[in-house]
């Protein structure tokens, strides 16, 4: 299928999908005339890159991680190495939030301290 089909069975832009093949996430051949094609399971690969997307990894992150994704919900068969490169991005997620936590309270009490 072209990138446009691709696209269209998956809701996601033909430029996103561009992106995806230039980050290595999703692998196209070219035709006589030099159009993008792609196999059927592109379909699931792209659900896989979104599902993983929602879940805050990077596209570094996720080059790793789809070679254990299986499945359209992106089930991921854990190998050691896998296991604690999700734990390290799990770690800095946490360390994010934590001062996105602290930012809200610190704009919070100025607000207070406004009378609101």
């Amino acid at each position: 299928m072209r990138i446009g089909e691709l696209a269209e069975r998956t809701g996601v832009s033909t430029r996103l999908l561009r992106y995806y093949g230039e980050q290595g996430l999703l692998v196209a051949s070219r035709d006589r005339n030099g159009y993008r094609c792609y196999g059927e399971d592109a379909v699931v690969r792209v659900r896989q890159i979104r599902r993983l997307l929602e879940a805050g990894l990077t596209t570094g992150v996720i080059a790793s991680a789809l070679q254990c994704a299986s499945g359209e919900e992106a089930h991921l068969d854990l190998c050691p190495e896998l296991a604690q490169l999700l734990h390290r991005e799990l770690t800095a997620m946490d360390d994010r939030i934590g001062t996105l936590q602290r930012r809200r309270s610190t704009l919070a009490g100025y607000l207070t301290e406004e009378g609101g």
